[in-house]
């Protein structure tokens, strides 16, 4: 009597886990406790007091968790000002970065291009060699954008290594669906609203998270570009803010001082944790496009 394919895949199911299987879960096990356990670290010294941060380094659950921390965050108004800086970088150079990459990837990916090739060579060869930050701050300097947010958004709006993806992901799709759309009359421009973008999801998923994520956590550019205090993002504020608790703690040597809530572990954990919370939540919401995108990008 033959065996149906429920038998099979019964049979398959219950296949016996072999010594190479148990390794390898336990190894992925250590990788994963390493990475949970430093987070729950740093999660739980940001609700702690400083007292019981240096007598505890390793610590699991804080027995008085105080909310000092993050209060004292959120009460100084640079901060407040600082992710208002950064909310605009994001609404103004995603979308830009994104048409730059979108368009230029898409024209690259035609064959028939005039000086397709030129470009990308010209274009690569900013991969490995750049003008420097001295010639970059002198041309912005002559431009007027010194001490803007446009100095940071124009510095960080393309991406060589986005473009490629792009470009790679624009030549799987097949030639068919643009040619059927010129044979009906559509531009380019209505090929690129109508066909093209509802096709990249993928690849614009992957693209607006890498964006996001650098613009997210800009802080070098900020730096040499701009010195006003109340135009600086969310990373230059947080800097300043651990840089002046480290001062404070080093000068001061009472242990009635550490105790109160302007300390500098505690100030730093929260930083970290109120930096990483707008990257974990947007994460998930473009996860299931990631992987394709990035796949099918880079596979050429």
């Amino acid at each position: 009597m033959k065996r149906g394919k429920s038998d099979n895949w019964s049979m398959g199911s219950r296949k016996k886990l072999t010594a190479i299987d148990y390794v390898l879960f336990a190894i992925l096990l250590l990788f994963a406790i390493t990475i949970i356990v430093p987070f729950w670290n740093v999660l739980t010294v940001s609700f702690s007091t400083q007292k019981e941060a240096t007598e505890t380094p390793l610590m699991l659950f804080p027995s008085d968790p105080t909310l000092e921390n993050y209060r004292y965050l959120f009460n100084d108004g640079k901060f407040v000002v600082g992710f208002k800086n950064t909310i605009v970088l994001l609404l103004v150079g995603v979308p830009l970065a994104l048409f730059l990459t979108t368009t230029m990837g898409y024209a690259l990916s035609k064959r028939y291009f005039p000086g397709r090739k030129l470009i990308l060579y010209l274009v690569t060869f900013t991969m490995i060699f750049n003008g420097g930050i001295v010639p970059t701050y002198l041309v912005l300097r002559q431009l007027g954008l010194i001490g803007s947010l446009w100095a940071v958004v124009f510095t960080n709006c393309f991406s060589v290594f986005n473009l490629i993806l792009m470009i790679n992901y624009f030549q799987t799709i097949p030639p068919a669906l643009i040619e059927s759309a010129t044979l009906d009359g559509a531009g380019e421009g209505r090929t690129i609203v109508s066909i093209i973008i509802p096709l990249s999801k993928p690849i614009l998923a992957t693209i607006t998270l890498f964006y996001g994520v650098g613009f997210w956590n800009q802080w070098y550019d900020s730096m040499i570009f701009i010195r006003q205090a109340n135009k600086l993002p969310l990373q230059n504020v947080l800097r300043s803010l651990i840089q002046n608790t480290e001062i404070v703690t080093t000068a001061t040597s009472s242990l009635a001082a550490l105790g109160q809530s302007q300390y500098s572990d505690g100030i730093k954990m929260a930083a970290v944790i109120l930096t990483m919370i707008p990257v974990v939540c947007f994460f998930p919401l473009l996860q299931k496009h990631f992987t394709k995108g990035i796949m099918v990008g880079s596979i050429k």
